[in-house]
């Protein structure tokens, strides 16, 4: 037996060998749920958690139950409504009346209880999504950093718009205004991440927000909910957990949620759209499915093309919507790419998610595995060959990485998302091929592109930029830095993400205005100099502020 296939054979472990620090000495088993300031005891029918990570007995490898949440009904979810609707109070409410810097304020309270909870989430996060323990903690401080840039943001763009402006008679002064009652539901495979990016942007721009954790990653938010009750105004922060057929299709039939911020599949944005009585009347932020290719050109430096792409491929198993879904090779330096591609497969460290610089861990969807094995399957009937060394072998939930080659267009991997460590790669002579492919793909979120060519280059460049959002140059597609804009074209995505845009996208431009007169004039300075109206009080405050992490100061 190959050291791979022993590896794969015997990768889960005893109890005993787990260390002591990632135990979970009891389950976890959520309670309690945040409505109207309260953390209100559940004590109705509840869903049980199961963990991608099996545990060995002496007789037997099982998936490890590690707690449980609440199955919630409508009743409870009308209850969390009323609270939202009534904290908002049709932007008459506490938080929506606040000034930009008192709500910015208890943004910054938030974050600095942070740090307390980060061992117990990045804990639950390996334990519920299966994600290594160095992907956990980079995904906890960039949330960190994301909500830091945001306040920052916010504040130079309250700076930028906190003079008056004269025109044609007219003198006013233009802000932002927020919309109303938010509904967040965040992804499984970043819940703290890609939550806050839609969470912490509704709430600095004045809405009120009902917060629905991922089916998938739902223990890991726990430790928050104390917290956002503590820094926040009754109602402001609100949390559902149950099916979304019990607690999300009421809300959204109501009529009465006036933002959807959801990232997950085009189908169920699709579906909760047209639940809406008023669909004209709610604004969608929503980050949808992606088969971002890549295209390696004759002439490309191999090994840095492939060092980007086994990263794009197969982080965190190749669960990102930003992941190289489909590798393009150009015929004449494909089987140099695919020797070295599966080269640096059999180097990636395969274990639980708290081994040291593991790549490839369980994955957390159920029958996800036997999904993958049938996506294999179907491209080994259409002629495609497993490259590398035991591709595709399974135990349990774990799924070794399998390269593929040639892909045909017959084959379902070649169009469908497999959000899994399966790539496919397919053969070209002609650059049309590749192009084609994306101008007619359902989606258009990124392409990544190896050459040395610039004039190749930027010739792509100029067309595909009307496809896709982004294009990267020898680098694999990814979200960040997080001042970039972050998008996605066709059935990729609803509005654009990034520590500026969202903040615009959780509000409205709004103007008050007046004739240019003397005694206009004299009401605004004395508004101003009595702060009487949080919107034409505001402007910059005294004090320094920077902005985190990758952004410039």
């Amino acid at each position: 037996m190959s050291s791979i296939q022993n590896k794969i054979s015997s990768i889960f472990p005893f109890e005993r060998d787990i260390p002591e620090e990632f135990r979970l000495r009891q389950q976890v088993n959520q309670k309690e749920y945040l409505v109207n300031g309260e953390l209100r005891l559940w004590d109705g029918p509840v869903q049980e958690v199961l963990s991608p990570v099996c545990v060995r007995s002496s007789s037997d490898v099982s998936q490890k139950v590690i707690g449980s949440y609440p199955l919630m009904t409508e009743s409870e979810a009308f209850q969390v409504l009323d609270a939202a609707a009534s904290a908002y109070n049709h932007g008459r409410g506490h938080w929506p009346s606040m000034s930009v810097y008192d709500r910015i304020a208890h943004i910054e309270e938030l974050i600095r209880r942070m740090p307390a909870m980060k061992k117990d989430i990045i804990r639950l996060m390996m334990w519920e999504i299966g994600k290594s323990r160095r992907e956990s903690e980079r995904e906890f401080d960039r949330t960190v950093v994301y909500a830091k840039n945001s306040m920052a943001a916010l504040r130079g763009m309250d700076c930028a718009s906190s003079k008056f402006i004269a025109e044609q008679g007219i003198i006013g002064r233009i802000g932002r205004a927020p919309l109303g009652v938010v509904l967040c539901m965040g992804p499984f495979n970043f819940p703290l991440y890609e939550t806050f990016t839609t969470l912490i942007p509704a709430l600095l721009m004045g809405n009120t927000v009902i917060f629905k954790p991922p089916k998938l990653g739902v223990l890991l938010h726990g430790p928050m909910l104390g917290a956002f009750r503590s820094v926040f105004p009754p109602g402001v922060v609100n949390t559902v957990f149950g099916n979304g057929n019990q607690v999300i299709t009421p809300l959204i039939s109501s009529g009465r949620i006036d933002v959807l911020a959801f990232i997950g599949s085009g189908r169920v944005a699709d579906l909760l759209k047209s639940m809406h009585p008023k669909p004209h009347r709610l604004r969608s932020v929503l980050g949808l499915e992606a088969k971002n290719p890549a295209i390696v050109l004759p002439g490309a430096d191999l090994d840095l093309a492939v060092k980007e792409c086994v990263a794009g491929s197969l982080s965190y198993n190749g669960q990102r919507c930003t992941a190289l879904k489909i590798v393009f090779v150009h015929s004449r330096v494909a089987g140099c790419f695919l020797d070295k591609f599966a080269d640096e497969i059999g180097k990636l460290r395969i274990g639980m998610p708290w081994e040291k610089d593991v790549t490839i861990t369980p994955l957390p969807e159920p029958r996800k595995t036997e999904f993958l094995t049938e996506l294999v399957e179907d491209a080994v009937r259409y002629g495609a060959r497993i490259i590398n060394a035991r591709g595709g072998k399974v135990n349990r939930t774990f799924f070794y990485p399998a390269l593929l080659y040639p892909v045909s267009t017959g084959a379902r991997i070649y169009e469908e998302e497999q959000f899994g460590p399966v790539v496919p790669v397919v053969p070209f002579d002609d650059i049309e091929d590749p192009v084609s492919y994306i101008i007619e793909s359902s989606y258009g979120q990124q392409v990544s592109i190896f050459g040395n060519d610039a004039g190749m280059i930027a010739s792509l460049a100029d067309v595909l930029v009307n496809q896709v959002c982004r294009v990267n140059i020898n680098s694999m597609c990814q979200r960040g830095p997080d001042i970039f804009p972050f998008a996605g074209r066709k059935d990729s995505g609803e509005g654009t993400l990034s520590v500026s845009d969202a903040l615009r996208l959780f509000s409205i431009r709004t103007i008050v205005a007046a004739r240019d007169s003397g005694a206009n004039k004299a009401i605004f300075s004395e508004i101003m100099k009595d702060r009487k109206s949080s919107l034409l009080s505001s402007g910059c405050p005294r004090e320094f502020f920077k902005l985190e992490g990758h952004l410039p100061g």
